[in-house]
């Protein structure tokens, strides 16, 4: 089941790009501007819109770790946002100044790219916000570009068709001639990386003014060229196809049409599970949340429109984020211990997990944090919360927040999954999931030959190491 959680019309003119990150939505139009929302409740945050390009905004990404937000314009720039503060970090102008159609962001957050009309990428070292070189790397306009998981190459898609996979100092690495006949019009990496023996493999999705949304098997032998082998054509929309996206677990793949559809695909066996068609004109671009079911969809119809993927169990939460909550705002309140919470943080924190009805039974019975983290079964059944999905809900989100928070405050995805301790080592292993070096050897050591996450057969034992992960956690570590 999808529904729509809500939908956005703030812009004035058509929705070209949009783009997630942890606790943000992030969309650009063609009326010049980008638009912030805090994925809490999809208010728009108070220096939104954000005003600096000079023409209309094709594509925006945010880096890795969400401090900041990409935008690429017409006018030839690319201009590096501060999300918290909507302030303009860096302006990183095509050499040429040629209009600029897309752009991404390495995972590691060490390299940016732009793809240009005049057929060329323009590569910066992001840190330093310098060029490190721009060259040509089609006859046609590049429409489309994105970095692998592991961030040492890249994929480019042109109007021409083709799309070229290249490492970081832009040397050739693949050519897939008429990839979409018509023309490329997207591509996007699943973040996966599988490693089988010598074998490492990569998961790419493309869409086409051909109607197709394709997905590739991008590997290489140890010693060998790259290869890219067709896995899926995927032809349930009846128009061309211009966006597309993976779901943070590689299970999902989504894609926006002239059709006006939304096609949301089983990424491993290549079948249809939605056709969503709540837009009245053209669906120009798709994004997935890395920590939410939900999927944001923008339109040449000027709206935005954020989806709940699920099976119908907690809609009660997805409807109430449809609803504003009054109260303070806790920016970074996962940062507070539960213990330091006041009561007003308390009822933030309901309101933003979707809970606003129990705000009211909080304030009655004096709840702070010291209190909130104390409730358990017994102690919740005596508030007098009637509804027994209601209180179940509650102990959910407040064992959820504990364990949160058991971790330094660190986000999930940097704690180890067999310790729930801050990685320093992070390594991939053969069922796609980040653990500590040690942790997982010492798995392996101990004749656990199956995933600690899956329980499947690993099969292989190699690790690989999580560059980009690391490097996120020690940018992580340092602002702390």
């Amino acid at each position: 089941m999808v529904s729509i959680l809500c939908t956005l019309q703030q812009h004035t003119d058509e929705v070209s790009c949009c783009a997630f990150s942890s606790s943000l939505l992030a969309t650009g139009s063609g009326d010049k501007t980008l638009r912030v929302y805090n994925t809490a409740d999809f208010t728009e945050l108070p220096f939104s819109p954000l005003s600096g390009h000079g023409y209309g905004v094709h594509c925006c990404c945010f880096s890795s770790c969400g401090s900041y937000l990409l935008s690429c314009s017409t006018d030839g720039a690319t201009i590096v946002w501060n999300s918290e503060t909507g302030e303009v970090t860096a302006v990183l102008q095509h050499p040429a100044r040629s209009p600029l159609r897309v752009c991404a962001v390495a995972p590691d957050s060490s390299l940016v790219l732009a793809g240009a009309c005049d057929g060329t990428v323009a590569l910066w070292d992001f840190p330093s916000k310098t060029l490190r070189r721009c060259s040509a790397v089609s006859e046609a306009s590049v429409v489309a570009c994105c970095f692998s998981p592991c961030g040492q190459m890249f994929v480019t898609g042109c109007t021409g068709g083709d799309l070229k996979l290249w490492d970081t100092d832009i040397n050739l690495l693949h050519a897939e001639k008429d990839a979409h006949d018509l023309g490329v019009t997207c591509c996007s990496f699943a973040p996966q990386i599988k490693v089988d023996g010598c074998c490492v493999e990569f998961r790419l999705a493309s869409c086409g003014q051909d109607s197709q949304l394709q997905i590739r098997i991008v590997s290489q032998r140890e010693g060998a060229a790259y290869a890219m082998k067709l896995l899926h054509t995927l032809t349930s929309q009846s128009a061309p196809v211009l966006s597309c996206a993976f779901s943070l677990d590689g299970e999902l793949v989504v894609s926006g049409s002239v059709d006006k559809s939304v096609a949301v695909y089983d990424a491993n066996l290549g079948t249809l599970l939605h056709t969503l068609k709540h837009h009245d004109r053209y669906v120009t671009a798709v994004a997935l949340s890395p920590t939410m079911p939900w999927i944001a969809t923008g339109s040449m119809d000027r709206t935005v429109n954020v989806w709940r993927m699920g099976d119908g169990v907690g809609t009660t939460a997805a409807e109430s984020r449809q609803t504003s909550c009054q109260g303070r705002k806790l920016r970074g309140h996962s940062r507070l211990l539960v213990a330091d919470w006041s009561e007003e943080d308390v009822h933030t924190w309901l309101c933003e997990e979707g809970l606003q009805e129990l705000v009211s039974i909080f304030k009655a019975n004096d709840i702070d944090g010291a209190e909130l983290s104390q409730l358990n079964k017994e102690t919740v059944a005596e508030l007098g919360i009637e509804s027994v999905g209601l209180r179940g809900r509650l102990l959910r989100k407040i064992e959820a927040l504990k364990a949160e928070q058991s971790g330094s405050e660190a986000p999930d995805e940097f704690l180890c999954p067999i310790t729930r301790e801050l990685m320093k080592d992070p390594v991939i292993a053969a069922d796609g999931y980040s653990y500590e070096r040690e942790s997982i050897e010492s798995w392996i050591r101990g004749d656990n030959k199956t995933s600690p996450m899956t329980n499947l057969l690993l099969q292989t034992t190699l690790l690989t190491p999580n560059r980009s992960l690391k490097m996120a956690i020690t940018r992580w570590k340092s602002s702390q």
